[in-house]
This record gives structure tokens, C-alpha cells and sequence, in this order.
């Protein structure tokens, strides 16, 4: 099979939750189980670090492989969604696998696998669990798709739990309560495993401390130990601060329990996160002049995160190049952006994008002054034309707009 018939096949399996929502949502770790054990269970031949948490976690686990990368371990690293490429969900010491072995990785299993009816994301845990294990790292830090209790990555046992934060996202999965959702996200909590918790919660702090408490596990909130000194770092999120704490915590940690990460890798690894791994979309800026901006947040704290820090921002105008998906509450969101902004709005290229006539209708309803464009590019376009030098163009509102927008810049 070619790398472009591999990427069909995987997609005509079941297609990602990303691009289509609840039609690929499997809420149970039965297929996990059965693919790792006729893999000949890679999960159990590499040490890991598992994240969850509703925002933040892409962040952490990219800082925390930086880190490992330069104190001079081999690190694999998977993360989803990808932007512009499958393969950036699978990484070893920053470098994507190779379309030759995801390519090798399907043909080999394709038969084998196709009684167990495998998702994509249950296809692409199977395919980045081989190859840590194949290519022998000495860590991975495995980020979670959604939830934790009962996502596929959720069959690792690992050298350390972390959980960033809770938030409204996902509820129709979830839950809908704070309360809920860290329970779920708790499941990815192993008996005698420790746990760093990124942000202290009074709604979830008692779920977590009584989940870590039956599995005999050390307990931390990140936020409330000693502040720690952050380094220099290219991610200019204002939201970045708790990320930081929370990956310092997690390597003073792992320091003690005989990891080697000295204040030279930490302060480095922190530096070269963009070269090291690859990270893109916080809160990135992509001109000067006009400033603009792209990020993917895309739910209620997301999206907070970002208006505040617009507000502290310069500028004579505001412009805004929005596009969502269709099972987030965007009235709620699209309400949070400031109402003199001019706002140019779209989709991403995605089945799950909520339709330009839907969000119009949102858009008279909030009495916004707006332009509806086809496509992120012909937005983008629209914006920089009538942008002025001192004002400022944001793109975003989902993952998948900022998608759209990476392949054009």
C-alpha cells in the first residue's frame, strides 16, 4: 500500500472523532485490549508519562518531551489531533515516523486486525505503541484523545499521571459537571502511580484525592506547591503559566524517583520546545504588521483564555477570522469575543465544521457586525486586506480552522 492508500484505509475504518464527531466515538477499552495483545503488547515494553486534562495537555506533553530530549533521552511522543500532517502525532525525539512504516505497520496488520472493527484512534494507538516499543525509547509521553478513563491510550501503566485541568468540554461523553468529567479523566490514575494534578479545583479536588487515595497514589496539585522559577520559553500564552508549573512539578518528581533531568535539560528543553518537538497553534504569531495571532483553543476556558489576553493586547482594531464545529455550544463562545470586533467568519474543511448558514444565524442573534466566507483562506484574505499596520487579526476558534490556516502561511 502507498502512504496516501494507507491514510484511506485508516479513515474508511472508522473515521476520526476529530473530523466527524460521535458517529467515532467507542466508549469502551475491549478493541485497545485485543489489538495490543495480537501486537504482542507494546504498551508493556516502554516506560511512559500518561497526560489528560480538558486544555493544556498538548502543551505539557510537548514541554515534558523537550525536556527528556535534552537530558539526553530517547522520547517518543503522541499527541492528536495533528494540523497539517497524520504523522505529527507520532514522534521520537521530535522526529515524525516515517510514511514507510505506518505504511509497513497497516499492511502487516490489516488482516489480522480487521475482526476487531479497530477506530482510527484505536488504528493509531496500536501504530505509535509499536513503534516506541519497536525503536526501544526509554519514555513516552502519551497524551490522551478525550477523557481518560476509557480512552485507548488508557492501557499503559506509567511512571507518572497527569491530569492539567477540568473544564465543560466533551459533555455529551463526559458529563456535565466538573464533578463528572474528573472522574473520568481520574481513570487514568494506576494503583501506586503518582499524579500531579495541574489546577487546584475546589469542584474536583475531592474526586481526585479519593480516586488516588483507593489506588494508594501520591497525590500533587501543581498550582499549589512552591512556585517554581519558569525559563525562558517561546509559548506566549498567557495560559501557559499553569502549564509551566505543572510540567516543573511533574520533572521535580521525576527527578526524585531516579529520572535524570537536570536544571540545564529543564531550562533547555523549555527554550527549543517550538525545534524539538514541533509544537504549533498557541497562541502563534504569524506577522508583526498588522499582529496576527492564531490559537486552538476552542472551548469555554479555551476561548476565555484567549479574549483576555486580546484585552491586554494593542491595537486600533480588532479582526476576527472564526469558524467551530458543530457540537460546541458557540453561542456561549462566539459571546465571549468582544462586540466591536469586526469578525469574519467560516468553517474549516471538516464534516464536523457547524455549516456558515447555522453560525450566520448566531451571528444576527449576537447583533455582531460580520462577513461570512466560504473557506479560512478567503476569510484570511478579506481581513488582511482591510487590517490597518496597529491592528490585530486572531484566527481560530477550533483546532481545525488554525488547520486550515497553517497549510496556507
Amino acid at each position: 500500500m502507498t502512504y496516501p492508500e494507507t491514510l484511506d484505509y485508516l479513515l474508511s475504518q472508522l473515521p476520526m472523532y476529530q473530523r466527524v464527531g460521535q458517529a467515532a466515538y467507542k466508549a469502551d477499552l475491549n478493541n485497545t485490549i485485543a489489538l495490543m495483545k495480537l501486537l504482542g503488547n507494546p504498551e508493556s515494553k516502554f516506560k511512559s508519562i500518561h497526560i489528560a486534562g480538558t486544555n493544556g495537555k498538548g502543551s505539557t506533553s510537548h514541554l515534558l518531551a523537550s525536556v527528556f530530549q535534552e537530558a539526553g533521552y530517547k522520547t517518543g511522543l503522541y499527541t492528536s489531533p495533528h494540523l497539517l500532517d497524520f504523522r505529527e502525532r507520532i514522534r521520537i525525539n521530535g522526529e515524525m515516523i516515517s510514511e514507510k512504516e505506518v505504511s509497513s505497520f497497516v499492511e502487516e496488520n490489516k488482516i489480522s486486525c480487521e475482526q476487531l472493527d479497530l477506530s482510527f484512534f484505536e488504528w493509531t494507538v496500536g501504530l505509535a505503541f509499536h513503534s516506541f516499543a519497536l525503536n526501544q525509547v526509554d519514555i513516552a509521553i502519551v497524551e490522551v484523545g478525550m477523557g481518560g478513563r476509557l480512552d485507548s491510550t488508557n492501557v499503559l501503566s506509567p511512571e507518572l499521571s497527569v491530569i492539567t485541568n477540568i473544564g465543560l468540554d466533551h459533555a455529551q461523553f463526559l458529563g456535565d459537571t466538573l464533578d463528572k468529567i474528573a472522574l473520568e479523566k481520574a481513570g487514568i490514575i494506576k494503583p501506586k502511580v503518582p499524579v500531579v494534578i495541574g489546577k487546584f479545583q475546589r469542584e474536583t479536588e475531592g474526586s481526585f484525592r479519593r480516586i488516588a487515595l483507593a489506588h494508594e497514589s501520591t497525590i500533587l496539585f501543581a498550582d499549589q506547591q512552591f512556585p517554581m522559577d519558569i525559563p525562558p520559553c517561546p509559548l506566549k500564552g498567557h495560559y501557559q503559566a499553569e502549564n509551566f508549573q505543572t510540567v516543573l512539578i511533574a520533572a521535580d518528581h521525576l527527578n526524585t524517583a531516579g529520572w535524570k533531568l537536570s536544571n540545564e535539560a529543564i531550562s533547555a528543553g523549555f527554550e527549543n520546545v517550538l525545534k524539538n518537538t514541533g509544537l504549533r497553534g498557541r497562541w502563534e504569531i504569524l506577522n508583526e504588521k498588522p499582529k496576527t495571532i492564531c490559537d486552538v483553543g476552542h472551548n469555554l476556558d479555551g476561548i476565555k483564555s484567549i479574549v483576555h489576553q486580546l484585552e491586554s493586547e494593542e491595537f486600533k482594531q480588532l479582526h476576527l477570522v472564526l469558524g467551530f464545529v458543530s457540537d460546541k455550544n458557540v453561542e456561549e463562545l462566539i459571546s465571549l469575543f468582544p462586540k466591536n470586533a469586526i469578525f469574519y467568519l467560516t468553517q474549516p474543511s471538516i464534516p464536523r465544521a457547524m455549516p456558515l448558514d447555522r453560525l450566520e444565524q448566531i451571528a444576527d442573534g449576537k447583533r455582531i457586525n460580520y462577513k461570512r466566507f466560504e473557506n479560512v483562506e478567503l476569510a484570511l484574505e478579506a481581513a488582511k486586506i482591510r487590517a490597518k499596520q496597529d491592528d490585530i487579526i486572531f484566527i481560530g476558534g477550533s483546532t481545525f480552522v488554525v488547520a486550515d490556516l497553517l497549510s496556507i502561511v
